[in-house]
């Protein structure tokens, strides 16, 4: 709960704290990995860092907790944290580490607000910084106790069974635990953390969803070759592991987490992705086909070319072993190579979507935003349309607008 002090004082000072947010982030950052250069090593993505988007994250969360604590200082931004202690534990992050990025934030704070900081103010931002802190290390703890993860130890080699070309760009990793050992428990929807050496040495991570079934002897990771547009690096970890990754190889994973998981309902399914956003829908199809569901269950994907398609006959193999589900698909070009594809982006008007269905989605924050208009519109609720973002979540903070 936040003391009516405080949130008085908060109320008052968001604005210029928001206001400055990025700021504060863009020197916490700097002077964090200056005198803690470790933390580069394996806990924070160079790729995310160089665009801003963690910077950009980090501000956005911090001011989305404040607000929602200003709302109701007994409620938590429960999507918020979940998504959040879900990132976290994929990278094995401990309670010790909440002190440290502590200091630095806020010195952060005095440096970029300098007088404006009273006792008064770092007072109540302390509190707002340790409301959620302590929220999300509780979280954290349930999800390594549930995965039976020591968060000191949170990695695990896994031996690559088979590389897999999908398309130019998309290659899958068929894995299984090196030490032989049973798998972790994973439910439909989830993802992994990879962690790569860099030809320079250092180690780092990103998260990949589990496209196949949870339950089967192996595990699946579908990777999209990320190349270098305009002024952002390409994707270090993906190319890395096309460039250097063949079978018989060893990967080192985290467990699974992830919030965005297919529930056991009978309610109809409409799972909507664009470009490499198809791999946990294929995950979450290949377990309703093991579980022989009689679920309703639509799938609607859009890409640039069917050839950049990946899983594209997985998909429609799928489909058709379940009694009640379709499959249609949006090409930019080439759409006539794919007969009963559509040409362009996707549009849902005409596609008479239930309104009671469960809607999961996957793709880039553009695609996911056009497309969740869409679903607004056609009459399904907010509370029925789930995402999942890998990296740096920017949109959470609005994702309820």
């Amino acid at each position: 709960m936040l003391s009516p002090e405080s949130a008085a004082v908060v109320r008052a000072t968001l604005p210029a704290v928001g206001g400055a947010l990025d700021e504060i982030t863009t020197r916490f950052y700097a002077t964090m990995f200056a005198e803690q250069p470790q933390l580069l090593d394996g806990m924070f993505n160079r790729g995310n860092q160089a665009s801003g988007e963690q910077r950009r994250a980090l501000a956005g969360s911090i001011a989305g907790f404040a607000q929602a604590l200003l709302a109701d200082p007994d409620a938590r931004p429960d999507a918020l944290l979940a998504r959040i202690a879900h990132k976290h534990a994929a990278l094995g992050i401990t309670e010790d580490q909440y002190t440290i990025v502590h200091k630095y934030l806020f010195r952060a704070i005095g440096d970029v607000l300098g007088d404006a900081v009273t006792p008064d103010v770092a007072a109540a931002w302390d509190e707002v910084y340790w409301l959620m802190a302590g929220a999300l290390i509780a979280r954290e703890a349930r999800l390594y106790q549930e995965a039976q993860v020591d968060p000191r130890k949170p990695w695990r080699q896994w031996t690559v069974v088979e590389r897999r070309e999908e398309t130019p760009d998309v290659v899958s990793f068929l894995l299984r635990p090196a030490d032989d050992g049973p798998l972790p428990q994973a439910r439909a929807g989830q993802y992994v953390s990879v962690r790569a050496l860099m030809p320079d040495g250092i180690h780092q991570t990103r998260q990949y969803s589990l496209s196949n079934a949870p339950g089967d002897r192996l595990r699946r990771i579908t990777v999209k070759r990320v190349a270098s547009v305009a002024d952002a690096p390409e994707g270090e970890v993906s190319n890395q592991l096309h460039r250097t990754v063949r079978a018989g190889d060893e990967l080192t994973l985290s467990a699974p987490f992830g919030d965005v998981v297919l529930d056991d309902a009978d309610t109809p399914l409409v799972l909507v992705s664009a470009g490499i956003g198809c791999t946990p829908m294929a995950g979450m199809l290949e377990h309703l086909v093991a579980g022989g569901s009689s679920r309703p269950v639509r799938v609607l994907h859009a890409d640039r070319t069917p050839a950049d398609h990946a899983l594209r006959a997985e998909t429609r193999r799928l489909v058709e072993q379940l009694p009640d589900a379709t499959a249609e698909f949006w090409y930019e070009e080439d759409a006539a190579e794919q007969p009963g594809s559509r040409t362009g982006l996707m549009d849902l008007d005409g596609l008479g979507l239930p309104a009671d269905a469960d809607v999961y989605l996957c793709g880039s924050l553009p695609f996911m935003r056009a497309v969740r208009t869409q679903l607004l519109q056609a009459g399904i609720p907010a509370r029925s349309i789930r995402y999942e973002v890998f990296g740096p979540d920017l949109w959470l903070a609005h994702a309820e607008d």
